[in-house]
């Protein structure tokens, strides 16, 4: 009896500790499809990210992609002689001439909400990588998820 009584300690003290490894492991970096970290962020200007993170096979802006590109409005209007490209992007995911449509149409998508902050047409021109131009060349959910975006730079 003494045996099984302390064979049950061990395995409660051995399941406390999975569950408090379990609860102080790094949390995933994406909410569903849409990638929110840091990693592969960079910024326009102070505060200001560059980049904006899609669904797979989707082109329609999330909250958090809308506010970004409001940030990205502000800083354009303030700088009125800036002019900028949008790229964008897909992941590994489908054909070449897919993954092509696909980023043209999130760069237009997120073109086309810049011009319903006033910023004219003008200053900003859309290209498609597709699946050429990975930051993550991993085939992994992580990767794919930081793979599809749109990344606004400054036209020199």
């Amino acid at each position: 009896m003494n045996f099984n009584k302390n064979l049950r300690n061990i395995f409660l003290i051995l399941f406390a500790i999975f569950a408090l490894s379990a609860c102080s492991a790094k949390k995933s970096q994406t909410t569903g499809d849409v990638y929110t970290g840091n990693e592969t962020v960079e910024y326009l200007a102070s505060g200001v990210k560059d980049r904006v993170f899609f669904a797979t096979n989707k082109s329609s802006l999330t909250s958090a992609s809308r506010e970004t590109l409001r940030k990205q409005a502000t800083y354009l209007r303030k700088n009125k002689k800036l002019n900028v490209t949008i790229e964008g992007h897909a992941d590994e995911r489908g054909t070449r001439e897919y993954n092509l449509a696909l980023g043209e149409r999130r760069a237009n998508a997120a073109r086309d909400y810049l011009m319903t902050y006033g910023i004219s047409g003008k200053r900003i021109s859309v290209i498609s990588y597709g699946k050429e131009r990975p930051v993550n060349s991993e085939s992994t959910p992580l990767a794919w998820s930081q793979n599809r975006r749109s990344v606004t730079v400054k036209v020199k």
